[in-house]
């Protein structure tokens, strides 16, 4: 996912109780959603939907209750109202009750139990699912679920650890094109002017990427990859038809990169979500005016790598949320870096590396961040951008070799799965053959950057240049610090651990300037004395 700049965002004691004790996430541990199949009736002249919802639930632990995340209809009329709730078990109405955000339905159930639970309820959405009306004065449904607002529109586990598979049956006027995860199994007349269209998702995914849109789509099929179709949803009005045209060549060079594809088909498709772009699986939706936007080709890079990393290898929860879009940021670097060669890649992390120092003077936190639970503020430089250097020098840490081939395995072993950043470390230390337990440390879980100012002199007597680099941040970091010397050939580098290091290298004659990281190679705000 891609931030939008332009876009701002901003009853008894029962009740609670357990809106706390659930909120800790408790509750995503005693069962296991292993499919969802979702009836959605979507409608223009209100902006209600009707929704029946089958989920396989198996439980993981013996209970009297499950619990469900699900918005409840407030004082304004927004929220979703549940008037049933069934078994596959017994066809006998459940007791249920609604919290502000829970559904509880009251049902005992052993451990290693398979329970369907069929939910019908019926609101307004108050976020998750956006009613709106897009640049062309057409009306448009888009889901947007990130981080966790899924269960603003239908009943589910809305936390990252818990993928399942999904099915998404709509029913709406004919007029508007439906696009969702998976594969589209049917689309048929359904009497009123309406249509049924039904797709199917047999690879698991987190809520987060579970969607459905709904508008006049003009779809463009821009090609084939190893089998996989490849296609353009774009509003009808729009004249920058062409805009997600690099898809097809971006997905071949990251299934070369990385590994297979999970997923049946990758539709790409303009829509009204709130951010740059949101990395929907199999079905990702980019911000309304982004066929116009000149970073396009960037963006859809961007996005297509978080198909690998977030989608198909999920974060085990929010606080290692890098682990997407870190390397989402750094695989679209790369992309560029192999098309337009490796002075593509040192602008662009000089930006970004900019960006995380300008940041830290405002927020000064760690890329882990244990301690925020408003989600929204960890889409940050931290988990984008200085989550892109962290992958970037452990790329220079290990060899181009030895990363891919780390980043590969880290792939195929959590290929539709959960990982966490100690997962990452396991199999990058045994594939490097080293520990890496102190890069990890001091780049992931400490907040702040590397510090240096540069100092050095030129002595005549031995024809010496003296270079002393200080690391000014309180907590010492340990790091290659390169340089380069003009009129003197290759670039050398030093390693930097204590509070000053100081170097003695031979030159030719007086040189004119000392050149730190001259490839860009290091995260750091590096400074010159002048007096030398």
């Amino acid at each position: 996912m891609l931030m939008n700049s332009r876009i701002k965002l901003n009853r008894s004691v029962l009740s609670i109780l357990l809106v706390f004790i659930l909120g800790t996430g408790a509750a995503y541990s005693q069962v296991d959603v292993r499919h969802y199949r979702l009836n959605i009736f979507l409608s223009d002249t209100t902006d209600e939907i009707r929704g029946s919802a089958d989920i396989e639930v198996r439980h993981l632990q013996a209970s009297d209750s499950v619990v469900f995340d699900l918005t409840r209809r407030d004082h304004l009329g927004k929220g979703m109202f549940v008037s049933s709730v069934v078994t596959n078990k017994t066809k006998e109405p459940l007791r249920f009750s609604q919290t502000a955000d829970k559904l509880i339905v009251y049902s005992s159930s052993k451990r290693g139990t398979s329970v369907q639970y069929t939910i019908t309820y019926s609101g307004v959405p108050s976020d998750g699912l956006i009613i709106s009306v897009n640049q062309f004065g057409q009306r448009t449904i888009f889901a947007d679920n990130w981080p966790n607002r899924a269960h603003y529109w239908f009943p589910c586990i809305d936390h990252p650890s818990d993928k399942a598979t999904v099915d998404f049956i709509v029913r709406a006027p004919s007029h508007y094109r439906i696009i969702a995860n998976g594969i589209r199994k049917e689309e048929r007349a359904a009497g009123n002017n309406e249509t049924i269209t039904r797709y199917e998702e047999n690879t698991p995914i987190p809520t987060k990427v579970m969607v459905i849109g709904a508008a006049p789509f003009l779809v463009r099929n821009t090609g084939k990859v190893k089998g996989i179709p490849v296609s353009s949803w774009l509003f009808e009005g729009e004249k920058n038809v062409t805009a997600y045209d690099t898809a097809p060549f971006i997905l071949t060079f990251f299934i070369r990169k990385i590994g297979p594809f999970s997923y049946k088909k990758l539709a790409n498709v303009q829509s009204k979500t709130r951010f740059g772009g949101m990395e929907n699986a199999g079905a990702i939706f980019y911000f309304e005016e982004s066929p116009a936007y000149p970073g396009v080709e960037s963006l859809v890079a961007h996005e297509i790598a978080h198909q690998w990393f977030g989608d198909a290898a999920t974060e085990k929860d929010w606080s290692h949320v890098w682990l997407s879009e870190g390397f989402a940021t750094y695989l679209s670097n790369v992309y560029l870096e192999d098309k337009y060669g490796p002075d593509s890649l040192r602008r662009l992390m000089t930006q970004q590396r900019n960006k995380v120092l300008k940041f830290e003077k405002k927020r000064f936190t760690p890329i882990i961040d244990h301690v925020q639970s408003d989600y929204m503020q960890i889409l940050n430089a931290n988990s984008y951008e200085k989550a892109a250097w962290v992958l970037h020098m452990l790329r220079r840490e290990m060899g181009d070799a030895a990363f891919w081939k780390a980043t590969r395995k880290y792939y195929k072993k959590y290929r539709n799965k959960n990982a966490d950043t100690d997962d990452l470390l396991r199999i990058f230390e045994q594939v490097a053959g080293k520990d890496l337990d102190t890069f990890f440390n001091q780049w992931l879980y400490r907040a702040g950057n590397p510090k240096l100012t540069l100092n050095w002199r030129y002595r005549a007597d031995s024809k010496n240049l003296i270079l002393r680099v200080t690391q000014e941040q309180p907590e010492l970091y340990q790091l290659p610090f390169e340089f380069s010397i003009p009129g003197e050939p290759g670039l050398r580098s030093v390693l930097l651990k204590d509070r000053v290091t100081t170097v003695e290298v031979p030159v030719a004659s007086v040189p004119a300037s000392v050149i730190p990281d001259p490839n860009v190679n290091l995260m750091a705000e590096i400074k010159e004395d002048p007096q030398r």
